[in-house]
């Protein structure tokens, strides 16, 4: 039965062939909330007119067109990959196979080229309690932040900018991964140090230590700069596709209790470390596999754990880091182990 209100709204993404030619989208995701809009250029006219002060309605035009917003939603056990593929540029097409019914992705940063989701979100309308579809098409995901929170269920948000909105597409019937599940804080675990290595295109780290400190969030962050403005003669006043166009960037941040020797130190002493957490949920059937997202960042520096006291409280410290290049390993490696059989 319709609500007219947030309850009926829907979400769902689909690779395009075509960067900015929409396709059907295939993949609906359970989301938590939504900013994607259009951003239309207002044209205003600036001439002078005797006898007349105010700007002219029939001298108004639109000039460009443009897409912009984020999207937040819980981190499932299952068809997150399309997502991560995007957010990193990753070459993975189909999951690997491990003991049936289990698969792996792992994704590496890549070439945001020629890559493009179709994303429509469903907003019911309170008065008539139809869900209207909302078409954006040319979509890549500029930044995204995992947030893994104490007493809380992971989050992924993506920042998206597009190249065009429909109102006039059809809604595409959401089909949701069948027991997709979510993944938690209690099952997270984080490690610093080790070493990494990489083989038949996956990265390992060994030896690394798990933060013993209590640390009650932990927060990435990518962005991949791009051109978004690339309007031109003959466009109809939509956008070329986003091209990358400065350094991309790997940060994050740990809330934690002070720990000098843990944390503090290695940030005076401008080491670098490995550093992996990992999402662990429940077995995929009898596979001898477990639901996992695993995040490595071999080669993190911290640059900023300063403690403070502010009161009697137990004194606490904000670690902020970055994720370089080693020269050897990828920057960031994100693998996923589920029960999907494609992404």
């Amino acid at each position: 039965m319709a609500t007219g209100a947030g309850l009926d709204a829907q979400l769902m993404a689909g690779a395009e062939t075509t960067w900015g030619t929409a396709v059907t989208p295939d993949h609906s995701y359970e989301f938590n909330d939504e900013s994607i809009k259009l951003d239309p250029t207002f044209l205003e006219p600036t001439g002078l007119r005797a006898g007349l002060k105010y700007k002219r309605a029939s001298r108004v035009s639109i000039s460009r067109r443009s897409v912009s917003g984020d999207f937040t939603l819980e981190h499932s056990t299952k068809g997150m990959g399309l997502l991560w593929k995007h957010a990193l540029a990753s070459s993975v097409t189909t999951p690997t196979s491990l003991v049936s019914p289990a698969t792996e992705q792992v994704h590496t940063p890549g070439d945001y080229r020629g890559k493009g989701l179709t994303i429509q979100v469903g907003r019911p309308e309170p008065a008539t309690g139809n869900v209207k579809p909302f078409t954006y098409a040319g979509c890549k995901i500029g930044s995204w932040e995992l947030t893994v929170s104490d007493n809380a269920i992971p989050t992924l948000k993506l920042t998206v900018d597009g190249r065009s909105e429909a109102t006039a597409t059809a809604l595409a019937a959401a089909s949701y991964p069948s027991g997709a599940k979510v993944f938690s804080f209690a099952n997270a675990t984080l490690s610093l140090g080790g070493t990494a290595a990489t083989a038949s295109g996956k990265t390992t780290v060994t030896g690394g230590t798990a933060v013993a400190t209590v640390v009650t969030e932990v927060s990435i962050q990518g962005a991949a700069p791009m051109s978004t403005d690339r309007f031109g003669i003959g466009n109809a006043g939509l956008k070329s596709e986003q091209l990358e166009n400065d350094t991309p960037t790997i940060t994050g941040s740990l809330s934690a209790e002070f720990s000098k020797a843990e944390l503090y130190d290695h940030f005076t002493a401008n080491d670098t470390l490995p550093l992996v957490l990992t999402l662990t949920g429940d077995p995929i059937s009898t596979s001898g596999s477990n639901d996992l997202l695993e995040i490595i960042l071999p080669a993190v520096k911290l640059k900023g754990a300063a403690p403070n006291v502010g009161g009697p409280d137990i004194v606490s410290m904000s670690t902020d880091f970055e994720a370089y290049s080693d020269e050897s390993n990828p920057p960031i490696q994100v693998r996923i182990v589920s029960g999907d059989a494609t992404l």
